[in-house]
């Protein structure tokens, strides 16, 4: 037992890659807090995204996934896609008015059903790291999909691009926090090969996804994620739910 503790390393560049999204996350929730920055929130959870990608790139290019690379990456991700994407919908609540015109005592009661977002995320987290049909596909939305998203949404109020109110905070939170704990199976952009047969979803989906940025700079990352829910949803009733009954 000692000697497989001696043998564990610490400080490895997949390792190093993790923390850098782990501090981005920590980053946004004090952009978040203290300065009511949804931009830069967004902007970090981006590099995140970057970060979370190349660590497991560099852990398979360099020989270097481990057990304690497996515990830390979701470590990381519970944060940066969990925590950060609840404070920062926390933060916004707060910010806004009642549409109805609800009781505002009653409403800051409510605002901490949001806080749901943190706990389905790593319960989300759990449920990937042992569930082994997720492999080349995905069940449930998943949590930087799902951060990315909320962030967005975040981020075109903070730049005056849309209008919200707190009831709108309330329902887009639950209904995210349960897209991560869905049974929904959504597909992952993971090509075997580049040739068309096979991967027909996968390139109508980045067709789709780039006339969007075209069309609609703005707005593209919470678009592109909502036609990823609405394509992935469509497929899991009409074909994958069927397919999973099956197996």
């Amino acid at each position: 037992m000692k000697s497989e503790i001696k043998n564990i390393r610490l400080f490895t560049l997949p390792n190093f890659l993790t923390l850098g999204n782990l501090m981005c996350g920590v980053l946004a929730i004090i952009v978040t807090f203290y300065f009511h920055d949804y931009t830069t929130a967004f902007w970090l959870v981006i590099l995140a995204s970057v970060f979370d990608f190349f660590d497991g790139f560099a852990a398979r290019l360099l020989g270097q996934s481990s057990p304690l690379g497996v515990q830390l990456d979701s470590l990381a991700d519970d944060v940066t896609f969990g925590v950060v994407p609840a404070v920062v919908m926390f933060d916004l609540f707060g910010r806004l008015t009642s549409y109805y015109g609800f009781d505002p005592v009653a409403m800051e009661y409510l605002r901490y059903l949001v806080l749901i977002i943190a706990a389905f995320s790593v319960l989300r987290l759990a449920k990937f790291n042992v569930d082994t049909t997720q492999a080349s596909e995905f069940c449930g939305l998943p949590t930087p999909a799902n951060a990315l998203m909320l962030l967005s949404l975040a981020m075109l109020y903070f730049e005056e691009y849309i209008s919200l109110y707190q009831e709108h905070v309330i329902v887009v939170s639950v209904a995210a926090a349960f897209l991560l704990i869905s049974p929904i199976r959504m597909f992952a952009l993971k090509f075997k090969g580049f040739g068309w047969r096979g991967n027909e979803l996968r390139y109508l989906f980045i067709l789709l996804s780039l006339a969007l940025i075209i069309l609609f700079p703005a707005y593209s990352v919470l678009s592109i994620i909502v036609l990823y829910i609405l394509i992935s949803t469509i497929r899991w009733v009409f074909v994958g739910r069927k397919a999973v009954e099956e197996r």
